[in-house]
């Protein structure tokens, strides 16, 4: 598991101030998808990490449907800036 390939978007002062921002939430939980996505390839049938994953993913969309509502050009940017998929509206 490489651990140096994890997102360093938000600075280290930016970290300490903004810890409850969305932004940050959305990076967080991302790291944590990455990380146990690599670890999940390597233990197929490790289930209560799948339940988690599921978990996590379950998380950052919501947060990602409330930033879209929210403001569009934020969600945009953080969408391009972390290499995801943009989620399917209803």
């Amino acid at each position: 598991m490489v651990k140096n390939s994890f997102i360093s978007v938000i600075s280290q002062e930016e970290k300490d101030e903004n810890k409850g921002s969305v932004e940050f939430q959305i990076v967080s939980f991302t790291n944590k998808i990455r990380r146990l996505t690599s670890h999940l390839e390597l233990h197929r049938k490790d289930y209560l990490s799948q339940r988690g994953l599921r978990k996590i993913l379950g998380k950052r969309q919501r947060l990602l449907s409330y930033l879209a509502k929210k403001n569009r050009v934020r969600y945009k940017e953080l969408i391009i800036l972390l290499d995801i998929r943009e989620s399917k509206t209803r």
